[in-house]
């Protein structure tokens, strides 16, 4: 019984060829509101005057911490594989979401 209730609990999760690409960023702007956090991810390139953003994930606050503890969970195993994660100071980048709306 506890082998069936364990196979009911599954989830069947899909990947197609294009999503198992991936996007590359470099860059991550995080916002968000009582009831969401955005996440914009932007590849950003050295010297050019324009970056873009290449792809939005929209969390729920309890889905945001939770991606937040997986994350730090994950970097914690990876230093304990192969060691620290140099961290390196990034000058300041002013930035620029087009045209600001007004009333």
């Amino acid at each position: 019984m506890a082998e069936k209730k364990q196979h009911q609990k599954q989830l069947n999760i899909e990947l197609d060829e294009k999503t198992a690409e991936g996007i590359y960023s470099n860059l991550a702007i995080i916002n968000h509101s009582a009831s969401e956090f955005v996440v914009d991810f932007i590849s950003m390139m050295p010297g050019a005057p324009k970056a873009k953003v290449k792809s939005r994930i929209v969390l729920t606050p309890q889905h945001a911490k939770k991606f937040l503890k997986a994350l730090n969970d994950n970097v914690a195993r990876f230093e304990k594989a192969h060691g620290p994660i140099q961290d390196y100071e990034q000058p300041h980048i002013p930035l620029n979401f087009g045209p600001t709306g007004e009333a």
